[in-house]
């Protein structure tokens, strides 16, 4: 799908809408933001869901790149399968839904698969994508931006602390998707957060991802059992189908992974930058559109999910199969709390988790 909406608009947009009412009856909005080339991203409270992304394809077209639906009752359904959400308070899996912090240990529900797995899951069973954020619209120098707050209760989910969490998101002026992570504690937990968009840089519905071309910036991964959790060990890509320092379309040796519990690539990636400074991780670049992505970050992890399980309706009732998008989930690894030799996810009262992710788009 393309649209030439907005192509030369010069002065940055936001707007306000009404988008739903949620099954308890709150009322969630949309905010649009349009930045100085056009670009526009749509963003609800719900979730702090990115329900739309339009960048310029290589024609100067806007293509609009992330999978959704159209309305707040399938964003709110069993078929959600985490669509442009944030993630938390745990981003991927906790292994047994266990982790101790002094001593003590936290019980979290296991709801990995439907249950099926022993593991928590995205932060639970009511994660941070079903949940209201305040939203707070602002100009910046860089462009449009949205901030939403949120604050989740000791005890919510089986998660100590008050956890008091901020993110803000930007539509630069560069063409730029940035998501600033903020969050303080009053008891020591742990916290891993990221967002779960899915992309199709050919356009969502038009098709599978399997001819994007993709690099990763990593010399290692993690890996993990039947269980998808780690083992522990740091792995070397170089020899696997995960080897990914040149690009390659993410189809080449995707069948390597074809059997459950993968049907695909779902793995986390050791990125070579561990300094918690911003680093590229990822390019990835869609041939018919000429739509390049790059993703940047401070985080020390990036998982890549191919969409492997899903088979539903989306946006327009277009049908989204198997592969219909691609995530790059940047995060500490998975179940951290259980694995001491990972970098350690626990924030404590008085320190701040910070961390900062772009994906920039650009044509080629």
């Amino acid at each position: 799908m393309s649209c030439a909406f907005a192509a030369s608009l010069k002065d940055v947009v936001i707007e306000k809408s009404f988008y739903g009412f949620t099954k308890d009856g709150t009322p969630i909005d949309q905010y649009t933001l349009v930045n100085a080339n056009g670009a526009m991203v749509k963003i609800i409270n719900y979730g702090g869901i990115v329900t739309e992304l339009w960048v310029p394809d290589k024609n100067g077209l806007l293509r609009d790149v992330v999978l959704g639906f159209d309305t707040l009752a399938e964003f709110e359904g069993p078929n959600d399968p985490y669509f442009g959400c944030i993630v938390g308070r745990y981003a991927n899996r906790i292994a047994q839904g266990r982790f101790t912090i002094d001593g003590v240990t936290y019980q979290l529900a296991c709801n990995d698969a439907g249950g099926a797995r022993p593991n928590m899951l995205h932060g639970g069973v009511k994660g941070f994508q079903d949940v209201v954020w305040k939203a707070i619209p602002m100009k910046t120098p860089e462009g449009p931006a949205l901030r939403l707050k949120y604050l989740s209760h000791d005890g919510e989910e089986g998660f100590p602390g008050n956890l008091d969490v901020t993110v803000t998101y930007t539509l630069t002026n560069d063409n730029a998707l940035k998501i600033e992570y903020v969050a303080t504690t009053d008891k020591p937990t742990v916290v891993n957060l990221t967002n779960h968009a899915y992309f199709n840089l050919e356009g969502e519905g038009s098709g599978d991802i399997l001819n994007h071309e993709l690099m990763i910036v990593a010399d290692n991964y993690t890996p993990v059992d039947n269980n998808l959790i780690p083992t522990g060990e740091i792995a070397p890509v170089a020899g696997t189908p995960l080897d990914f320092r040149e690009p390659h379309k993410i189809g080449e040796r995707i069948q390597a992974f074809a059997e459950p519990p993968f049907k695909g690539y779902d793995h986390n990636f050791v990125l070579n930058n561990q300094t918690g400074e911003l680093a590229l991780a990822a390019r990835v670049k869609a041939p018919e559109s000429g739509i390049v992505m790059e993703v940047y970050t401070t985080q020390p992890g990036v998982q890549l999910y191919t969409g492997n399980w899903l088979d539903l309706k989306g946006k327009g009732g277009k049908y989204y199969g198997q592969y219909a998008g691609f995530c790059l989930e940047t995060q500490h690894y998975p179940d951290s709390p259980n694995h001491p030799n990972f970098p350690s996810t626990l924030l404590s009262p008085g320190e701040v988790y910070k961390q900062v992710t772009i994906y920039k788009f650009l044509t080629e």
